[in-house]
């Protein structure tokens, strides 16, 4: 089902409706995005069969995109509602809900996060929030938005991407004046987050909002600093295997590009 929302956007926030094709091509179709889905399915598979014991969730996924976790989550038996700024994705993430005879688990609306309260969604068990921060101006009211939408006892995944770890890979590359600069250039590339987020300033965050942090994984701790690069595609499935070893230990978490944290309200 397909709600349309035809709503103002903050001018100051990055979207994607018109470059659903590059994003397909250039996160979705390669190593980084393979290894990002496959922590997050981790994450989440684990997350369903222990803490919410296997029972059919609602979910809701902010920013879903294209819908690879909402398809997955649908086709596990979830009903899962994909909210997006961009018309062209959600049309992309429909049609193969379409056929995949999945459409009756899913419920599509063209909007973004900051339209949420005006929506009347109701509260989730489960509320997905993965690479969407860092594209924010008003990060701390996005989430508190997020937190308004969980049920009790209900769970936030939230991925952002690390300031930190971008700090680093600079380093690594030698490009001292950028990381001098704090990482700021004077025209942003198309894909290049417009917000990255300092990890002490999530935490001060999650503690005024009252949600506590169940697990921390880092995403792609080893993938962004491979000297060689053609490993990550020849040595795929072996690279995989360590990052699902060593991402939720430190100081891996913390060096990851992105940290996935999976977030409770404190009773």
């Amino acid at each position: 089902m397909m709600k349309k929302q035809h709503t103002p956007t903050n001018p100051k926030d990055r979207h994607f409706c018109d470059i659903a094709g590059k994003f397909k091509n250039n996160i979705y179709g390669t190593t980084k995005g393979q290894l990002r889905e496959a922590v997050l399915k981790r994450d989440l598979d684990e997350l369903v069969h222990c803490y919410f014991t296997n029972k059919p969730l609602n979910i809701l996924d902010v920013g879903g995109g294209q819908g690879q976790l909402a398809l997955y989550l649908a086709e596990c038996g979830h009903q899962v509602t994909l909210l997006d700024v961009s018309a062209s994705m959600l049309e992309f993430a429909q049609g193969r809900a379409e056929s995949s005879g999945l459409s009756e688990s899913m419920t599509f609306i063209h909007a973004q996060l900051q339209d949420i309260p005006s929506l009347a969604l109701g509260q989730f068990d489960l509320v997905l929030c993965h690479a969407v921060l860092e594209w924010v101006v008003e990060q701390q009211h996005a989430l508190a938005i997020l937190k308004s939408c969980l049920a009790p006892q209900g769970v936030l995944s939230l991925m952002y991407f690390n300031k930190a770890a971008q700090r680093l890979a600079n380093m690594v590359y030698g490009n001292f004046d950028y990381v001098s600069n704090g990482l700021e250039v004077k025209q942003k590339v198309g894909l290049s987050p417009n917000q990255p987020l300092e990890s002490e300033d999530v935490e001060d965050w999650l503690n005024a909002l009252s949600l506590r942090t169940m697990r921390k994984t880092g995403v792609r701790c080893f993938h962004d600093y491979l000297r060689e690069l053609h490993k990550a595609q020849d040595q795929f499935e072996q690279l995989l295997s360590l990052e699902l070893k060593y991402n939720r230990s430190e100081p891996y978490a913390s060096i990851g590009r992105y940290t996935h944290l999976l977030l409770q309200m404190n009773e």
